[in-house]
């Protein structure tokens, strides 16, 4: 395998830097691509992360991926970029510092904004070699996402694949233009999305729950090395083929928010908001039954600020 002018051998494991720009003290930037062949042939999975910066969680699954050597394959190979967005994870920040959000930048341009190029590199020079993607993701601005896997409505091979790593959640969710999964799309890459936990912060449940998930779905490919034990699920896979976002009415201290993961009925109180001088409260109740799929964990919310996220219709697998 040829990547970025480097030859990986089978049964090599080789981190290439991809060097794309340096910061503004001259500092070369280097993207650790850390690849591991079989010698035994077998299709190529691609693990990534940190496509926004401040996502932390995602880049915690495929670091333990890496350090307990899952990413080993016992056929075929896998490629895992932990931090892709290197400059929102120095700045602990979601974007690059042209304000872009890289996840809406692709397939990129050779000779366009920085966040651009690092889009049309990625699409370029690594997409092609790859058959399969699990691009793990955490909740923006404080908000806490369920685990869940997200694919779009009517691809029956995904949704067989997001069966394979069972997450509690399944959600139904169309490819955004401009988004990394999209890319992955329209080259033929089966890509699945991984949700979890909020930005800046690690949450062990959400890791584990994605280094599981992949290891399941790496040994339906039988590139999981047979010391390591799969651990089925528990629960059933909850699929959420419609759902709804809560907004606040009115600003003030978010209070005594519900725990994500629960189901409520229509009319449950899901947290209140009060003005900081005790004169009102505003309660908020769950317009319909469904999952609480995701909650916001900012102790302060204005009018029309996203606060819950919660399922319309589902089905259980």
């Amino acid at each position: 395998m040829k990547i970025l002018n480097e030859i990986v051998q089978p049964g090599e494991t080789k981190t290439i830097n991809l060097e794309i720009a340096k910061f503004h003290t001259a500092t070369k930037l280097k993207i650790p691509i850390i690849v591991s062949r079989s010698k035994i042939d077998g299709p190529t999975v691609l693990l990534s992360s940190g496509l926004h910066g401040d996502e932390l969680n995602g880049i915690d699954i495929v670091r333990q991926i890496i350090f307990k050597k899952i990413n080993i394959p016992k056929r075929g190979t896998i490629i895992c970029i932990p931090v892709i967005n290197i400059f929102g994870f120095i700045n602990k920040t979601r974007e690059f510092p042209d304000g872009r959000d890289l996840n809406r930048m692709f397939p990129g341009s050779k000779n366009g904004s920085l966040a651009s190029r690092f889009a049309y590199h990625l699409v370029n020079y690594i997409l092609p070699l790859v058959d399969y993607v699990i691009d793990f993701h955490a909740g923006g601005q404080s908000r806490f996402n369920a685990a869940q896997l997200r694919v779009a409505p009517g691809n029956d091979e995904l949704e067989d694949l997001a069966k394979i790593f069972h997450p509690p959640f399944l959600l139904y969710s169309n490819n955004i233009s401009g988004s990394f999964r999209s890319a992955c799309s329209k080259k033929g890459i089966k890509a699945l999305l991984f949700e979890g936990g909020k930005s800046m912060d690690i949450n062990s449940n959400i890791s584990t729950i994605g280094i599981e998930g992949t290891m399941r779905f790496l040994n339906h490919f039988g590139m999981l090395r047979d010391q390591f034990e799969i651990t089925e699920p528990q629960d059933k896979m909850t699929t959420i083929t419609n759902s709804a976002w809560m907004r606040a009415k009115v600003s003030g201290l978010l209070i005594d928010q519900i725990s994500v993961n629960t189901f409520v009925k229509k009319g449950t109180i899901l947290a209140s908001i009060a003005d900081p001088y005790g004169k009102e409260s505003a309660l908020i109740k769950a317009p319909h039954e469904g999952y609480i799929i995701n909650v916001n964990d900012v102790p302060i919310v204005y009018q029309g600020d996203a606060i819950f996220h919660i399922s319309k219709k589902i089905k259980h697998d």
